[in-house]
């Protein structure tokens, strides 16, 4: 007998509270953004300026010791990661470590350098240190502005794509999804002051391209299903249409986030804030892809008749009468 998460066949109505869904996810937005407001983001080195120490050893890195023969120096964000490369000649190891701006100097002091050296040294003396290398905060804020614009010009871009494929409602839904998706998960890291980094930033387009993927799986069954069901309501038709899709979401998003859990829980500091990222961008796009987008679409309403003007709006009155 296979295991099956759901039955092959489901009615259940994705829309019977679609006010209070919608209005659960507007209230939402509304909370992260006072909070990126509020608290801000706890931005690392990369979006703060810093120095990069690149280190050298027979001894296997362990980021653990180094970590904590750095930690009494109060240097506050310090990101200690291996570096794997195979042209690397065997037992030579390397690491990075990479120091936060201190103040509002352009770069870390050489007697801070020095320190961290030397500290270092404790763990292992045969360390040595082929290379520093500082970023300052004008580059860091570029890198700021960079990666914002990455992220805008990624929802604009699939704004263009949705319209093209689908009908204008169908890529306003997908782009609003979207933007809650990010807001919401930069509101998550501004409240619980996680490092925001440009991992983080790859993690927020990662979660934009999960989630415009099942929004458009369910999309096409709804654009299938209009075709189909020409006489019956919009709402029913979508609700079909989730429901002829849910197997496959909780399969992938299911899958997805069993894999993430692990390396949450195993993966060390190093990528916890972009797994953190991607699993709760997982979580939030599975949920905007029905009560968002589908939301939005259903009360823009859609064009079942080119010869006929857009039932928009009428949706959800005709849903409460």
């Amino acid at each position: 007998m296979r295991l099956k998460l759901v039955p092959d066949e489901t009615n259940w109505d994705f829309f019977a509270w679609r006010r209070f869904t919608f209005g659960l996810s507007v209230v939402a937005m509304i909370v992260a953004v006072l909070a990126w407001v509020v608290f801000g983001l706890n931005f690392g080195i990369d979006f703060l300026g810093g120095t990069t120490i690149r280190t050298e050893s027979a001894q296997a890195v362990d980021v653990g010791d180094y970590r904590a023969a750095i930690a009494p120096l109060g240097l506050g964000d310090v990101s200690i990661t291996e570096v794997f490369d195979p042209t690397f000649a065997e037992g030579r190891h390397v690491g990075q470590v990479r120091i936060q701006a201190q103040g509002d100097a352009e770069a870390v002091t050489p007697e801070t350098i020095a320190a961290v050296e030397e500290a270092l040294r404790t763990v292992d003396p045969t360390i040595t240190f082929p290379s520093v290398e500082s970023v300052g905060p004008k580059v860091s804020g570029e890198l700021v502005t960079t990666a914002f614009l990455a992220v805008g010009a990624s929802l604009v871009a699939i704004l263009f794509y949705i319209w093209l494929r689908f009908e204008w409602q169908f890529s306003v839904g997908a782009v609003v999804a979207l933007f809650h998706d990010v807001i919401l998960t930069i509101g998550v890291f501004a409240l619980l002051q996680i490092r925001f980094d440009l991992a983080v930033i790859a993690a927020l387009l990662t979660i934009i391209g999960y989630s415009i993927n099942d929004t458009v799986v369910i999309f096409d069954r709804l654009r299938e299903n209009l075709i189909k069901y020409k006489k019956s309501p919009l709402v029913d038709v979508m609700n079909r249409s989730v429901n002829e899709t849910l197997s496959r979401t909780l399969m992938t998003s299911g899958t997805t986030l069993i894999a993430l859990l692990a390396l949450l829980v195993l993966g060390g500091d190093v990528i916890r804030g972009f797994v953190f990222a991607i699993f709760w961008g997982v979580i939030v796009g599975t949920y905007s892809s029905v009560y968002v987008a589908k939301n939005v679409v259903l009360w823009l309403g859609v064009n079942r008749d080119p010869k006929k003007p857009s039932d928009a709006g009428t949706q959800f009155a005709d849903l409460d009468a």
